[in-house]
């Protein structure tokens, strides 16, 4: 099957900034589960920039602006093939080290080490099995809810809140994952119908690497457009830059 996506980011300066300098990561992967089309992308104000590859295999545009505006826009639209495979893609242990330990946003702290021992893994017997009963128990145990989190929240801080948005969701399941012994990495993407940017975690389980939303307790589905991923969301976040003089 074939889903179209269009997403479009608008930044806004209080007062005009001298110039700019992004990294933008909007571009869906070509993986086992799913194959890039065809892209449109237009920037506002026009301005030179190329593709890359970051160190995670992110597709990446980065460039620069270098006169003064006041406003930024980025629009992307195009297509993706989705395949009726379950899991994104084969990896060797050697490949994936990296994930097993705390990172970043996801690191665990003594509310999150307690609420993982409080978690029943007995009678489960694959790591995906107990991958998605840890999912279940984190979708019982926090709610969602927008804007009582910010993108610096580390995953400890929002458990202690106990509500948060996609990102929350994804990077404490991250640390209960990574507590249980298991490779996990934060996935940044697109969910059909979501009307914003999603985020998810994928957990490596018998050599291969297998999409689990807890936002929505569900493995990932063919509705779901894999962007970027890494081993917390500061790795694949969508715009990242640097300014230059002006305002907020």
């Amino acid at each position: 099957m074939y889903l179209q996506f269009d997403y479009q980011m608008q930044i806004q300066y209080s007062i005009p900034v001298e110039k700019c300098y992004y990294t933008i990561k909007c571009i869906p992967k070509t993986t086992r589960r799913q194959k890039l089309i065809e892209t449109k992308i237009e920037m506002y104000p026009q301005s030179k920039w190329s593709y890359g590859v970051d160190g995670w295999k992110n597709k990446t545009i980065y460039g620069s602006i270098q006169e003064a505006h006041d406003s930024f826009e980025f629009h992307i639209s195009g297509k993706t093939e989705i395949y009726p495979v379950d899991y994104e893609e084969d990896a060797r242990l050697w490949q994936v080290g990296m994930y097993c330990y705390p990172y970043g946003k996801c690191i665990p702290g003594e509310l999150l080490r307690q609420y993982f021992v409080s978690i029943d893994l007995k009678g489960y017997e694959t790591p995906l099995e107990k991958a998605v009963h840890i999912m279940h128990c984190l979708y019982q145990d926090f709610s969602y809810a927008p804007c009582q989190t910010e993108v610096t929240t580390e995953a400890e801080e929002a458990w202690r809140i106990g509500k948060g948005v996609c990102q929350d969701y994804a990077h404490i399941f991250l640390v209960l994952l990574r507590l249980a012994g298991f490779p996990a990495r934060y996935v940044c993407g697109l969910l059909a119908g979501e009307g914003a940017s999603h985020a998810w975690t994928e957990v490596f389980c018998d050599g291969k690497w297998i999409g689990l939303d807890p936002t929505n307790n569900c493995r990932v589905t063919d509705s779901h457009i894999k962007l970027g991923d890494g081993r917390d969301a500061s790795e694949c976040a969508i715009n990242r830059g640097v300014l230059i003089g002006g305002g907020n």
